[in-house]
């Protein structure tokens, strides 16, 4: 990769977060940088897509009326399409777990530009929280992404030549808060499965939802090994995570078997429908027909 690396930045905080200016500052000096990115903030969005959206101009690019999907669209379509690299991030926030990828709208950029065959990253900070104040008023300086910002222009200005993107589409990096003492070490990891979702009903019409895995991250309770994501920004470290995008197949026979039964499966419904139509349900005739036992006569 020549050292004219043209990067398109997003995010889905919102063009205005502290995050973004971290990466756009780190990067602007190693990069032909356009920010295309959400007037506000669009977390937890996924994939989620606009049929249209206006656009704004901005200082360092485009603010987009949609989501972090539509901007990266939106940008390698029309807005900057010759580009290198999509990097989403900074997110004030961890996307470490399996169960998480699918939600975070900073990954879900990342994973859309995959889809136009351009290599992209997602980046994101851990904020433990806890203590007196809450943890969306903590890192409100760009300071605090220094890590974050460290790995991720490291990674841009090698992973090409490395061949990583050969093998990888995405890379998700998520790093902790800087601190004054040393940069943390980069660990190459895996997302966690671990899952810890509940659920609880207070009797009155309403479910309320709650993810303890940030709890227990907080007091370090997760039984997470190494090697993992949740657990390397756990213990200090960035984690770089290499990923394909969505979504893997694998060749399984006992499917196989069931598909080259299945129009034999469907014409034994009709002719059963044909002869009992009087006597049985669809319900009956469907499961006299459908269960394999039942066809021996």
């Amino acid at each position: 990769m020549s050292e004219s690396l043209s990067v398109l930045l997003t995010n889905d905080d919102g063009i205005d977060a502290v995050g973004i200016q971290a990466l756009y500052q780190a990067f602007d000096a190693i990069a032909d940088v356009t920010v295309v990115a959400p007037t506000n903030d669009q977390s937890a969005v996924g994939r989620q897509l606009s049929s249209d959206v206006t656009v704004h101009e901005h200082d360092w690019g485009y603010g987009i009326d949609g989501t972090p999907a539509d901007c990266v669209v939106a940008g390698v379509e029309v807005l900057c399409p010759d580009i290198d690299l999509v990097i989403a991030g900074c997110n004030k926030g961890a996307n470490i777990g399996a169960y998480v990828l699918g939600r975070s709208g900073t990954v879900s950029a990342a994973v859309e530009s995959t889809f136009f065959d351009v290599p992209a990253m997602a980046v994101s900070m851990y904020i433990p929280g806890g203590g007196d104040t809450p943890w969306h008023e903590q890192a409100t300086e760009v300071s605090a992404f220094a890590d974050a910002s460290r790995a991720a222009t490291y990674l841009a200005r090698h992973a090409f030549d490395a061949g990583v993107f050969e093998q990888a589409d995405y890379l998700n990096i998520n790093a902790p808060v800087a601190t004054d003492d040393e940069p943390a070490t980069l660990e190459i990891t895996r997302p966690s499965r671990v899952y810890d979702m509940t659920a609880e009903h207070d009797g009155n019409g309403t479910v309320t939802l709650h993810d303890r895995v940030w709890e227990r991250m907080r007091t370090d309770d997760i039984p997470d090994p190494t090697g993992t994501d949740r657990r390397a920004v756990v213990d200090g470290h960035v984690s770089v995570s290499p990923l394909t995008a969505p979504h893997t197949t694998e060749h399984h026979e006992a499917l196989d078997a069931l598909a080259s039964t299945y129009l034999d499966s469907v014409w034994r419904c009709i002719e059963w429908l044909t002869l009992h139509a009087n006597s049985y349900t669809i319900c009956d005739i469907w499961w006299e027909t459908m269960t394999p036992h039942r066809w021996v006569e």
